[in-house]
Parts: structure tokens; C-alpha cells; sequence
């Protein structure tokens, strides 16, 4: 170095060969081409070539005087730079300028990447630090870097270093300078190379911007949040120090400001990597309490958060579950709607992504207020279903753990929303069993699909498919009077049609005009029409409903008009009728997969289902689509393959059998005699010989097979009626149940050996004598298996009876007066008709039951109803609240199916008016959601068919009033007129059928009952006209119903609408002549009337849920009835086996 040195001294410049002296003395253009030539001598020398680096050392040391430098040609002071970039890192680590001033030219030059790559490798600005101002140097330097990789036009730095580093990060300067990789990927090296020595500056920076306030100290404020999310993601060390500022800003008053801070703290929180949570838990936890804030934005922000950190973070869960519940239930639309999406969203990634109680939020908002979030439930739930159920995705561990949902999705079909009911079809015919299936797939999917539902959710299936085949017979009855001449009538019963297809179908106000187009359209268009008739046709095939459907559609569409209500709307109807699932090939499938289950080679325990259910199920599946698509049963192979199930061992399984073959075999004779050939044999062995069901159904299904009935039933009655017994009870329950059958479908043809037999046999020899002493128990109620078969032979005694008069029916007086005395002397003598005191408890039990629901039976045939006694009536009323549970449980199921399907008289709807005495609160809660479905299924009769007005008095729901107070009055409990406690059961009772009456005041019904109330107190009870006492009662009984409608309305006192017509078999008619304003009640009894409106009636309540378990309160001391029942499981009111939960019979197929 020290012969460089004196080299240097002499002054002598050296050039490299080819190039003259480089002077002011020369033009521009030859100095840019000898500079040129110098570069590339420059570039090509390595920091080993020592002589060259002595040899040109004077030549750097020239081109680095101010001439050069300051030279006003922007090419020559480039050439030099270049220049000068290489002599630095050929000379380093020494630095050839010992000058101050020489070092500090570098950061004039801007503009190229080939400097500062030589400045780079050789590290050369290390020389920098021995500088006194080397931070301006280097903020400089860094500015010029940023500057030179990107450009940011009108930015104004206010930090010295920081400034550019951040404007390369943040997104919003990323986007404005078309997203510089290399200008960002500088400073993410950058400050991850000095993360440790830069972060205090990092915190001083946004404690300035996010604590104090000071948004002037860079154009970054703004954008701040932006730029700790990229910082985070960069190194989460760098913000050590500044989390603790978001806490703060979390909890700051400004919402657009907490919103920001969400928004951030959800990105990093949520991010596949973030261990943000676990690092800072009090940051984690006041994150967390955004999902209670105020501000409905940030709610909604917390919740759209949740479905990420549940697929990215499922650690988290446990946390998010409990303020997800709140959520669930928050009081915006938009919030509920954002935690389902959440929750489906992470369930369909992975179910184990969410816990038993996410998925439980979803199935609690299926019964949501709002019908968008009740879509988005349930569309969740079977998107769920079919990726881990139906598909398998998940193994069989989540398809257990997702099994609720199928039943959940059906139970929804309970719902009264049309809209509900018809999501429900889609997602059983689109997720749960897919119609795009082959045939054999979709058959298997529905066979185990069907054996693993439980009872609610089959009865709902059953109603869906019997509410779109009813619909299927509206559709074509429609085309069938469309394609009648036009006339008065004909237009009137198109319209009567319209209005009832109308109801099957959403928003039926606007659906009613589109219904009424389509109908000008089957008119008018013969292809169309044809194509609809196809599609409702018995014998159309899956394959050939998809054709029907596009066609129609394609025809009904418009290109020019996207948006069509009217072809919405006829989409809607051809879905529900259009058979998609059901054929005769799809039958035929089903019955093959039956078959294999009985040969055991299907996969029932692949599946998860017992072979002999799956079996049952099967039968019972068949059973069902024989009521809805007998024809699709119309083959040989289906026939025999059933009647190889009648000569199973499973009873269940063949009385399922013969109820097909009763609901598919009208055209049995003429279109397969060697069926029938095989057939008939058997039903005549299961009518004399199987058991009782069995025999039952064989009988109906000769009645529905076969022509020459009369000789098949004479062949059976014959031997059955010449070898009854009553040595050999067991066998004697049969031949009863057979010829009580044939009692019921030939009661002409077996005249007068029917009188006589139930005249001698049953009354005489069966009912009135006990042959077998019962066993003495305190129990009131025992299994079937344990009931003895006197008793049970005395029950299909009372049943014989029964349905010989119910074949007859005519007034037959003597034989129908004298069946109902010895019914009501049944239950007169709680069961022991002979009152010897040989039967037991349960035996007297099961007799009382067959009686009242015997006397049930009969009160639905007009001809036996006029007959029945009031004193007849009320003891038959009694048995509701019997001492047996499931005496009071099985007339209650008898009675509330009479009422749903208007079979029953209205007076019976009174019954239930007793239930408020019951002891065990479900029954209660059961019984009040009877009659709230038994009233609201009066109410929409009454409204759809407006023409009944002659038989107001027999339905209108109002109508009831009078007959629950009649009944009242002569309650056995109600003893003392003016007892308090008596009273107040008085009371209770009242108001358990008033509350749901006056729920809705539709035609100021409030003071139409209280002109009822007070008309019968202008009356006198017509079954004791004279008797003092009674008619105190009925007056004090009134007055209660007076003073609850009083303290519950406050409409009562308008003008009645009508004039109440009261039922004279009850009251006497009204005394013009007599007043009667006195008031009956005890003044105590005032405290116990409290003002307040009806609660609402919901109709889909108890009675679409079977009981809990029933608890045991305190017995009354007025009431015989049990609580609870005694220790046998078949007895408990956790299991009963009311079918209360099926829906009521479609209205247009009852009868009045």
C-alpha cells in the first residue's frame, strides 16, 4: 500500500489500453465513449489484481474530482458512478478516498441497480459508520433504495427512516405502485435482519399514532392498521410492545375505530399460523367480549371471524362456542344468519372442526322467527348430512355424530309455514335421498334411511308423501274440469280448485293469480295440458316426471323475461307433484332390497341396522308408498315377493304385508289370477287362525280383492261362529276379532247369527261372568304380554259390539241404547262389570279404556250420537281423568283423533276442559296442544269453506263454551256451590279452554262468548230443569267464565257480533220474563281473577314431542288420578305411545 501510495503521489494517471486522456479539453460524446471503455476495464477487474489496482489508482482518484462529479451531462456523471461503484469494491476493505467529502458523494446517485448490487457485495458502505453524520448517510441511502426500486409520487416523509420502510408494506402504497415485489420483499429482509434493534422505534412510532393521537407524523396514519397486520405477518416480535395499544383501542368509544381494530385483530387471530391467542391471552379475551359489543357491525365482524379460527385455530372453539350461543340469538337478522354460515362453514371443511354444541346452534335456529335464517339452518344441516352421512366423507364416527340431523329436517315438516314444509321436500328429494340417483342407489339410500328415523320423523315422511299426493289429485282434478264445457258450475268448481291448490303453495295471495293463469293456460294449450296430465298420472316413471317437468317449463319460460314469478311458482308445484323418487322400477328396487335383508345378504350391518328392523322398516316403507303409488305395485314380482313375507314369523312384518296387498290389489283377480290363487288360501288361514291383527287385515283385504266376497266371508264365518269357546279363552281372541270385522264390511249378509251371538255370547256368557280370578295387585296397569285372556277376550267382546253397530248403522234403538248401558255400566263400576271382586286392578283398567273408547267410537255416527245420554256423556267424559295414567293417556289419543278428523261432536272438545286437574304436567301441556290443533284445524275449515254456515253451530270453536260449562257443573269433584277450592278448580278448568279460544279476537269473538256466557245464564239446565242446586252451580259457573273474560279481554263489552244459538239438549230456552243479574260468586273469589292477555296458542308445541318424563307432585285430594304409574316400564309416562304427534288428516278428506 505504501508503493500505491507514492504511485499516487507522483501524479501520473494511467489509463487502460485503447483510451486517450480523459480531460475537459474533449467533446461530450468522445468523453461518454473513452468513460464507456474505462467501465468495462472497471467491471472486469477482481479485488485480487493488485498491480492493476496500483496502476489505475490514480485514475480513481481523478474521475472523483468534482469535475466528473458535478458534470452537467446526466451520462457522464452515470458512467462515473459506475465507475466509482466498481472501484469500491475492487479497493475494499481500504477505502482509495480518504476524503470526507469524496465519501459522501455515493448518495447523489440514484437511479440504477448495478451501483448499489457493487456497493452490496462487498459491503462497501460499511466505511459509512466511521462518518460523523452517517445516520443522515444512511436514512438517505435507504430513501434512495426504496426510491429506485419503487416510485411514490406526492409523499412528503416526515420520519426520516422509518417512512420508507413502512410505505414498501403497506398494502394500500403496494396497490398504488402496481404491488413491488422487490421493493417489499427489501424491507420484510430488512426488518427481520434488525428486528431486535428496531422495534423500540417501531413502538415509539405507534405510540405516537394509536395512543396519542398524532396522526401528522407520517402519511401512514391512516393507514396504520393495515400496516400492523403486515408487520405481524413479517415478524410478530416487532409488536411485542404494541398489542397492548389494540387492547386499548378495543375498548375505545369511537365504533368506527373499534370496528377497525376487529377487522385487524380478526385477521391475525385468525390466520392459518397465529399463535396470537395463546401468546396473548388478555388481548385473546378482550377480543372476545366484541362479541357482546353494542355496535351491530362489529357483532357482525366478531361472527363472519368465527368460521376462520374455527378452520384455522380449532383449539379455539371451546372459547368461541360460548359467545357463538349469545350470538345465536342476538336480536339482528343478519348476526343469526352470519353464526350459521360461521359454523356450516367450518363443519363442511371438517366436521371435527366443531363441537356438538356448534352444530346444536344451527338446529335451534331451524325454528327461527325468520324464514332467512331458518333457510340458511336447515340448507346447512343438509349440506352437512349428505358430505358425512350420505357420501361418507368422515368415516362413521362423524356419521354418527351428525345422525340427529335427518330427523331434525323432517321434524321441521310439523312447522305451519308453507315455506318450511316445502324446503323440507327439496332437501329430502336433493340430501337425503337424492333423485339423480340410479334407481337401486336411490331405493338403498331410502331403505336405511328409513330404518334409522325415529317415530316423529317417519310420521312426518308419511305426511309429506300423502300431502303431495293429495296435491297430485287436486293438480288433477283441475284438468279434468278444465277440460269440461265451459258453464257456470264448471267455472265455480275451477275456481273452488285453484283456491285449494292455491294453499300448497308459498305466499298463496299472489299464488292464487298465478294459479288461476295456469289454469287459462291448461285451457289453451293442448301440449301443455297433455304434458301435466302424464306427470300426475298413476303410472308415470321417474325418468319420464324429469321430461314432463323440462318441458313444461321450457315452454312456460320467456328469454326475454329472466325473472318470472308465474314460472317460480308453477316450478314450485310440479316439484311437489312431479313423482321423482317413486315408480314402478323404484318398487320393485325396494322390494329386491327387502328381499335381501330376509336372505341376508344386503349390508344392514355395514349400515348400522339390525337386519329384522331394517326388515320391518321396509314393510312398513311399502306400506306407506301402497297408500300413495298403489299402482307402482301393479307386478308379479312385487306380489310374490310379499306374499313370501306373509309366511314369515314376524307378525310385524306380515301385517304390513297384507295392508299392501289390501291398499294395491283392487285389479288383483283380472290382472294376476295366479297371485290370487296362492293369495286367498292364505288370508283364509290368518282370518281364522293368525293373530288378531293379522286376521284382521286378511278380512279387509278380501273386501278389497276379490268380487265374490260374500262366499269367501260365509267360509269363513261359518266355522268361526260354530267353534267359539269360552273353555279355551286363548283361542277365542281370534275368531272375535274376525267376525267382529266381518261385522263391521257384512253386517246384512250375517243378520241375524250376529244379533244372537253378541246378544248370548258376549253380553251374557263373556261380558257378565269372570271365569279366571285376576292377580290381586296394587298395580293399575301391566304390560300386554301380562294381561290375562279373559280380559282380553271381554275387550274384543266390547269391540264385536261396536262394530256391529257401526255396520248397521240405522237406529237400531233397542240393540244401540242397550250397548251403551252396558258400556257406561263398564265404567260405572270402575271395570268389574260384575262387581264380584274377582278382577284386578290392571284388568279393570283395560276394560274401562275399551269402554270409553268404545263409547268414543260410537258418538262419531250421527245415529248412535243422537242417543247418547248427557249422563252417558259425562261419565264417558270422566275417563280423562282416570286413576290409571295410561287409561287417561290412550282416551285422550282416541278423543283427539275423533275431534282432527271432525268426527266427533264438538261437545267433546269440552273434554279436555277436565285436563287442567290433571296431576302430571305434561299431560297438561299435552293436552292443551290438542286443543289448540283441534281448534285451529276448526278455524282454517271454517275459513276454506265459507259455504258452511248451516254447521257454524257444529264447528265454530267458540261453540265450545257452553258444553265445557254444562260439563263443569255436573263435575263429580264440584260438591259445595260456593267452595272456594272448588271454585278456583273451576277456574282452572275454564280457563284451560278459554285461554286458547280468546288468543284471537277474529270477529270480536271476545263479546260473542260473553253474550254466550250471558244468555245461559238467562237459561236453566235442561238435564235438571227443577233441581235448585244445579242450576246455583251452572249460574256460579257462568259467573267465573264472566269474570275470566272480563279480566282477559277488553273487547268483551262491544256489540256481539251474532246471537249465540245455545244447544237445547243442555239449557232450557231463554225466560224473556227472567233477569237474572245476581252475582253467584263469593267476593273472595275476585283476588283470584288477574288481567292479562291470552297467551298466544302455538300449534307446534307439546303435541309434536313425545312426553319427558313425568314427575310425581302432590295428588288433589278431589282426584282419583295417579301421578305417576306403578313400577312396570311399560307404564311410564316417559314412553307413551300416543301417535299425537302425526299431523291431522288432510281436511279435505274428513267428513263432518
Amino acid at each position: 500500500m505504501a508503493h500505491s501510495k507514492s504511485r499516487a503521489a507522483d501524479g501520473k494517471i494511467t489509463y487502460p489500453p485503447g483510451v486517450k486522456e480523459i480531460s475537459s479539453n474533449i467533446s461530450k460524446e468522445e468523453m461518454v465513449r473513452r468513460l464507456k471503455m474505462v467501465v468495462k476495464t472497471f467491471m472486469d477487474m477482481d479485488q485480487d489484481s493488485e498491480e492493476e489496482k496500483e496502476l489505475y489508482l490514480n485514475l480513481a482518484l481523478h474521475l472523483a474530482s468534482d469535475f466528473f462529479l458535478k458534470h452537467p451531462d446526466k451520462d457522464v456523471r452515470l458512467l462515473v458512478a459506475c465507475c466509482l461503484a466498481d472501484i469500491f469494491r475492487i479497493y475494499a476493505p481500504e477505502a482509495p478516498y480518504t476524503s470526507p467529502d469524496k465519501l459522501k458523494l455515493v448518495k447523489f446517485h440514484n437511479y440504477f441497480e448495478y451501483i448499489f448490487l457493487n456497493i452490496a457485495w462487498v459491503k462497501s458502505y460499511n466505511i459509512c459508520f466511521e462518518l460523523e453524520d452517517s445516520n443522515e448517510i444512511f436514512t438517505q441511502l435507504y430513501r434512495t433504495l426504496f426510491q429506485v426500486i419503487k416510485y411514490v409520487p406526492h409523499i412528503h416523509f416526515s420520519l426520516s427512516f422509518l417512512t420508507p420502510l413502512f410505505l414498501s408494506l403497506c398494502p394500500p402504497f403496494l396497490s398504488l405502485c402496481n404491488l413491488n415485489k422487490q421493493a417489499y420483499d427489501l424491507a420484510k429482509a430488512l426488518l427481520k435482519r434488525t428486528a431486535q434493534a428496531i422495534e423500540p422505534y417501531i413502538t415509539n412510532f405507534f405510540n405516537l399514532v394509536l395512543m396519542l393521537g398524532k396522526t401528522s407524523v407520517s402519511d401512514l396514519s391512516e393507514h396504520v392498521f393495515d400496516l400492523i397486520l403486515e408487520l405481524y405477518n413479517i415478524d410478530s416480535h416487532l409488536l411485542l410492545s404494541v398489542l397492548p395499544q389494540l387492547e386499548f383501542k378495543l375498548k375505545s368509544n369511537d365504533n368506527d375505530e373499534r370496528l377497525q381494530v376487529v377487522k385487524l385483530l380478526a385477521k391475525m387471530f385468525g390466520a392459518k399460523d397465529s399463535e396470537l391467542a395463546a401468546q396473548n391471552k388478555p388481548l385473546w379475551q378482550c377480543y372476545l367480549g366484541r362479541f357482546n359489543d353494542i355496535h351491530v357491525p362489529i357483532r357482525l365482524e366478531c361472527v363472519k371471524f368465527a368460521s376462520h379460527c374455527l378452520m384455522n385455530h380449532p383449539d379455539l372453539a371451546k372459547d368461541l362456542t360460548e359467545f357463538l350461543k349469545v350470538r345465536s340469538h342476538d336480536p339482528e337478522e343478519a348476526i343469526r344468519h352470519d353464526v350459521i354460515v360461521s359454523i356450516v362453514t367450518a363443519a363442511k371443511k371438517d366436521l371435527t372442526l366443531v363441537n356438538d354444541a356448534l352444530l346444536n346452534f344451527v338446529k335451534e335456529r331451524t325454528l327461527d322467527k325468520r324464514w332467512r335464517v331458518r333457510k340458511e339452518a336447515m340448507m346447512g344441516l343438509a349440506q352437512i348430512y349428505k358430505k358425512y352421512s350420505l357420501q361418507g366423507e368422515g368415516g362413521k364416527e362423524a356419521a354418527n355424530q351428525i345422525s340427529w340431523i335427518k330427523d331434525k329436517l323432517l321434524h321441521i315438516y310439523y312447522q305451519n309455514s308453507i315455506d318450511d314444509r316445502l324446503l323440507v321436500e327439496r332437501i329430502f328429494a336433493q340430501y337425503m335421498v337424492p333423485h339423480n340417483l340410479e334407481t337401486t342407489e336411490r331405493m338403498k339410500c331410502l331403505y336405511y334411511l328409513y330404518a334409522t328415523l325415529d317415530t316423529n320423523a317417519v310420521k312426518a315422511l308419511n305426511e309429506m308423501w300423502k300431502c303431495q299426493n293429495m296435491l297430485r289429485h287436486h293438480v288433477k282434478d283441475l284438468l279434468d274440469l278444465v277440460k269440461q264445457p265451459k258453464s257456470d258450475a264448471g267455472s265455480k268448481a275451477v275456481f273452488a280448485k285453484v283456491m285449494v291448490i292455491t294453499r300448497n303453495l308459498p305466499d298463496p295471495g299472489k299464488a292464487q293469480d298465478f294459479v288461476k293463469k295456469l289454469a287459462q293456460v291448461l285451457d289453451d294449450d293442448e301440449r301443455i295440458r297433455n304434458q301435466l296430465e302424464t306427470l300426475v298420472s298413476p303410472a308415470c316413471s321417474c325418468k319420464q316426471a324429469q321430461v314432463c317437468v323440462r318441458d313444461i317449463t321450457k315452454k312456460l319460460g320467456s328469454p326475454k323475461q329472466p325473472s318470472n314469478p308465474f314460472l317460480e311458482m308453477v316450478k314450485f308445484l310440479l316439484e311437489r307433484i312431479a313423482p321423482v323418487h317413486i315408480d314402478t322400477e323404484s318398487i320393485s328396487a325396494l322390494v329386491k332390497q327387502v328381499n335381501k335383508s330376509i336372505d341376508g345378504t344386503a349390508e344392514d350391518d355395514e349400515e348400522g341396522v339390525p337386519t329384522e328392523q331394517a326388515i320391518r322398516a321396509g314393510l312398513e316403507l311399502l306400506k306407506v308408498l301402497s297408500f300413495t303409488h298403489p299402482v307402482s305395485f301393479h307386478s308379479a314380482e312385487t306380489f310374490e315377493s310379499l306374499l313370501g313375507c306373509l309366511k314369515m314369523d314376524d307378525e310385524k312384518v306380515a301385517e304390513a304385508a297384507l295392508q299392501i296387498f289390501k291398499n294395491t290389489g283392487s285389479k288383483m283377480e283380472e290382472s294376476f289370477p295366479h297371485i290370487k290363487s296362492v293369495l286367498l288360501p292364505v288370508l283364509q288361514t290368518k282370518a281364522k287362525r293368525g293373530p288378531p291383527r293379522q286376521a284382521k287385515y286378511a278380512i279387509h283385504c278380501i273386501h278389497a280383492m276379490f268380487t265374490h266376497r260374500d262366499t269367501h266371508f260365509a267360509q269363513i264365518f261359518e266355522p268361526l261362529h260354530k267353534g267359539l269357546d269360552l273353555e279355551d279363552l286363548d283361542q277365542l281372541i281370534t275368531p272375535l276379532t274376525t267376525l267382529g270385522h266381518l261385522a263391521l264390511l257384512a253386517p246384512e249378509q250375517f243378520a241375524a247369527p250376529l244379533k244372537s251371538l253378541v246378544a248370548n255370547f258376549i253380553v251374557k256368557d263373556l261380558l257378565m261372568s269372570d271365569r279366571i280370578p285376576g292377580k290381586k295387585t296394587t298395580k293399575l296397569w301391566v304390560p300386554d304380554d301380562e294381561v290375562s285372556s279373559e280380559t282380553l277376550a271381554k275387550i274384543q267382546g266390547i269391540k264385536l259390539m261396536v262394530r256391529w253397530l257401526l255396520g248397521v248403522k240405522n237406529t237400531l234403538s233397542k240393540s244401540g241404547n242397550s250397548t251403551l248401558r252396558m258400556l257406561t255400566a263398564i265404567l260405572h263400576s270402575d271395570g268389574d262389570l260384575t262387581e264380584q271382586g274377582k278382577m284386578g286392578k290392571p284388568d279393570m283398567s283395560r276394560l274401562r279404556l275399551a269402554a270409553a273408547c268404545a263409547l268414543l267410537k260410537l258418538a262419531q255416527e250421527p245415529c248412535y250420537h243422537e242417543i247418547i245420554t248427557l249422563e252417558q256423556y259425562q261419565l264417558c267424559a270422566l275417563v280423562i281423568n282416570d286413576e290409571c295414567y295410561q287409561v287417561r293417556q290412550g282416551f285422550a289419543q282416541k278423543l283427539h283423533k275423533g275431534l282432527c278428523r271432525l268426527r266427533l261432536p264438538l261437545e267433546y272438545l269440552a273434554v279436555f276442559a277436565l285436563c287442567a286437574k290433571d296431576p302430571v304436567k305434561e299431560r297438561r301441556a299435552h293436552a292443551r296442544q290438542c286443543l289448540v290443533k283441534n281448534i285451529t284445524i276448526r278455524r282454517e275449515y271454517l275459513k276454506q269453506h265459507a259455504a258452511v254456515s248451516e254447521k257454524l253451530f257444529s264447528l265454530l270453536p267458540e261453540y265450545v263454551v257452553p258444553y265445557a260449562i254444562h260439563l263443569l257443573v255436573h263435575d263429580p269433584d264440584y260438591i259445595k256451590v260456593q267452595d272456594i277450592e272448588q271454585l278456583k278448580d273451576i277456574k282452572e278448568s275454564l280457563w284451560f279452554i278459554l285461554e286458547i279460544i280468546m288468543s284471537k279476537n277474529e270477529n270480536n269473538s271476545h263479546a260473542f262468548i260473553r253474550k254466550m256466557v250471558e244468555n245461559i245464564k238467562q237459561t236453566k239446565d235442561a238435564q235438571a230443569p227443577t233441581d235448585a242446586k244445579i242450576n246455583e252451580k251452572l249460574y256460579t259457573v257462568c259467573d267465573v267464565a264472566m269474570n275470566i273474560i272480563i279480566s282477559k279481554s277488553t273487547t268483551y263489552s262491544l256489540e256481539s257480533p251474532k246471537d249465540p244459538v245455545l244447544p237445547t239438549r243442555y239449557f232450557t230456552k231463554p225466560d224473556k220474563n227472567f233477569s237474572n243479574t245476581k252475582n253467584y260468586l263469593p267476593p273472595e273469589m275476585k283476588s283470584f281473577f288477574t288481567p292479562g292477555k291470552p297467551k298466544a296458542a302455538n300449534v307446534l308445541g307439546a303435541v309434536n314431542k313425545p312426553l319427558a318424563s313425568a314427575g310425581k307432585p302432590i295428588q288433589s285430594k278431589a282426584s282419583r288420578m295417579e301421578t305417576a304409574s306403578n313400577e312396570d316400564s311399560t307404564s311410564n309416562p316417559s314412553s307413551p305411545q300416543l301417535s299425537l304427534t302425526c299431523p291431522p288428516a288432510p281436511l279435505s278428506q274428513t267428513c263432518l
